[in-house]
C-alpha cells in the first residue's frame, strides 16, 4: 500500500468490484430462470431439453472448478476475473442471437465457462487479503450480496425481455456484463501469483482430496446445494407458475424472499459456522432437514399448495445457499494455503454436480409425465421427489466424512 493509504480502502475497492462482477455472474446463470417457459416456447423444445440448456451450464462450471483453481494460482485473479466475464458477456450475445437450441446450448456452454471463473476468483481475492478471522464473515457477505442478481433476472430483466423482447433483452444483458469486465480489469489487483509447476499441482490435488476434511466440505457443498440450485436456476419459477397455478407477479415476489431471507440467515450460518467449527456437520444436516421437510409438506397437498406454505419453501430454499457457504469455511481450515485454491476447486464443483443430476432428473420426470401437454401439478409433484435420494445419500456421506475427519483430527 502507498505511504499514507489506508490499507483498508483498497482491500474494499478490489472486494466490492469482485462482488459487482460475482452479481453480474449470478443474473447471468440465472437468467433463464423466469424465462423457462419462454425458452421451451421460443426454441420449441420439451422440458428435458430445456433441463439441457441449464444443465451444459453447470457441468462446465463443474468440470471447470479444479482447472479455474490452477490457473487462479498460476496467473493470479485479475487475469481470471477478466477472461471469465468477458465470456459470459459473449455467451449472452450467442443466445440473444440464437435461431435455433443447438446454439442457444452453445452460449450455455459458453456461459458456464465463463461464469466458472467468478466466484473462486473472489474466494482467492479474500483468502489473500482479508485476515483469516474475518474470511468466513467475508464469504457469506459475498455470497448473499451475489444473490441479489437471483431478484435482477427473476423480475426486471424478465420485465425486460416482456417489453423489449428476447434479442434486446440478452444484448443488453451481455452490454452490461462486458463493462463489468472492463471494471475487474482496471481494478483487481491481489498482489503477486503463485507460481505452481506441473508436478507439485498433480501432487496438490491428490493430497487435498487425500485430506478428510476436504472430503467432508465436498459432501456438504453435494448435499446443501442441488435443492436451491435447481428451484433458482430453472424449476422454481415453472414449478409455481404451471404447477402451483400462481401468476407471474406472485412467483416473482416468491423470487425474492428467497433471496432476501437468504441475506438474514447467511450472518447467522457464518457466525456459527465461525464460533463453534465443531458444530457445522449438525448444522448442515438441520438445515437439510429443513428443506426436505418444506418439500414434503408442499407435495403432500394434491394440487396447490396454499400460498403461505409456498413462503415457508422459499424460505428453505434460501437456507441452502449460506449451508454451501459452510463447505468453504471447512476446506479453508483443513488445507495449507499453497493448495487452497486446488481444493476450494475440488469442494466447489460437488454442487453443481447434484444441481445437474436433479435439474435433468425433474425435466425427464416432467417429459415422461406430461409428454408434449402442458405441466399439471401432479407431474410436478412426481418430478420434485426425485430429490429425496439426493439428500438421502449426501447426508449418509456427510456423516461418513465428518466421522473420518474428526478421527484424523482429534485436537
Amino acid at each position: 500500500m502507498r505511504r499514507g493509504g489506508s490499507p483498508w480502502a483498497g482491500v474494499l475497492a478490489v472486494w466490492l468490484v469482485g462482488v459487482v462482477a460475482y452479481v453480474v455472474s449470478i443474473v447471468n446463470r440465472t437468467s433463464l430462470a423466469a424465462l423457462g417457459l419462454e425458452a421451451a416456447d421460443r426454441f420449441a423444445i420439451t422440458a428435458a431439453t430445456l433441463s439441457l440448456l441449464a444443465v451444459v451450464q453447470l457441468g462446465v462450471y463443474g468440470a471447470l472448478q479444479l482447472p479455474v483453481g490452477l490457473l487462479l494460482d498460476r496467473f493470479g485473479a485479475r487475469t481470471v476475473l477478466t477472461v471469465g466475464t468477458a465470456v459470459m458477456a459473449g455467451a449472452q450475445i450467442l443466445l440473444a442471437l440464437a435461431p435455433n437450441v443447438e446454439l442457444a446450448i452453445v452460449a450455455r456452454l459458453l456461459m458456464g465457462a465463463g461464469e466458472a471463473a467468478i466466484f473462486p476468483g473472489l474466494l482467492r481475492v479474500i483468502g489473500m487479503r482479508f485476515p483469516r478471522r474475518l474470511a468466513p464473515a467475508a464469504v457469506q457477505v459475498t455470497g448473499l450480496t451475489g444473490q441479489f442478481g437471483q431478484i435482477i433476472s427473476v423480475v426486471p430483466f424478465a420485465a425486460l425481455v416482456g417489453l423489449s423482447g428476447w434479442t434486446s433483452a440478452f444484448l443488453s444483458l451481455a452490454g452490461v456484463t462486458a463493462l463489468t469486465a472492463v471494471l475487474v480489469a482496471a481494478v483487481v489487483r491481489e498482489g503477486r501469483p503463485i507460481v505452481v509447476e506441473r508436478a507439485p499441482v498433480l501432487r496438490a490435488v491428490r493430497a487435498a482430496w487425500g485430506e478428510p476434511g476436504t472430503r467432508l466440505a465436498f459432501w456438504v457443498h453435494f448435499v446443501t446445494s442441488f435443492s436451491g440450485n435447481a428451484f433458482a436456476i430453472l424449476w422454481g419459477f415453472p414449478f409455481l407458475v404451471a404447477g402451483q397455478g400462481l401468476d407471474a407477479t406472485t412467483a416473482g415476489a416468491l423470487f425474492s424472499v428467497y433471496v432476501v431471507c437468504g441475506i438474514v440467515f447467511g450472518p447467522i450460518v457464518g457466525a456459527v459456522s465461525g464460533r463453534f467449527p465443531r458444530a457445522r456437520t449438525a448444522l448442515v444436516v438441520g438445515l437439510v432437514g429443513v428443506q426436505a421437510a418444506s418439500w414434503a409438506a408442499v407435495l403432500a397437498f394434491p394440487a396447490h399448495a396454499p400460498v403461505p406454505l409456498l413462503v415457508v419453501l422459499a424460505v428453505a430454499m434460501c437456507v441452502g445457499g449460506p449451508a454451501s457457504m459452510v463447505a468453504f469455511d471447512i476446506v479453508r481450515d483443513h488445507n495449507p494455503a499453497e493448495r487452497l485454491s486446488t481444493a476450494t476447486g475440488v469442494v466447489n464443483g460437488a454442487g453443481f454436480l447434484s444441481s445437474i443430476l436433479v435439474i435433468l432428473c425433474i425435466g425427464g420426470v416432467l417429459t415422461l409425465q406430461a409428454g408434449g401437454g402442458e405441466y399439471s401439478s401432479e407431474a410436478f409433484r412426481m418430478a420434485e421427489l426425485v430429490q429425496a435420494p439426493f439428500w438421502v445419500i449426501g447426508l449418509v456421506l456427510v456423516l461418513r466424512a465428518q466421522r473420518v475427519a474428526r478421527i484424523s483430527s482429534p485436537g
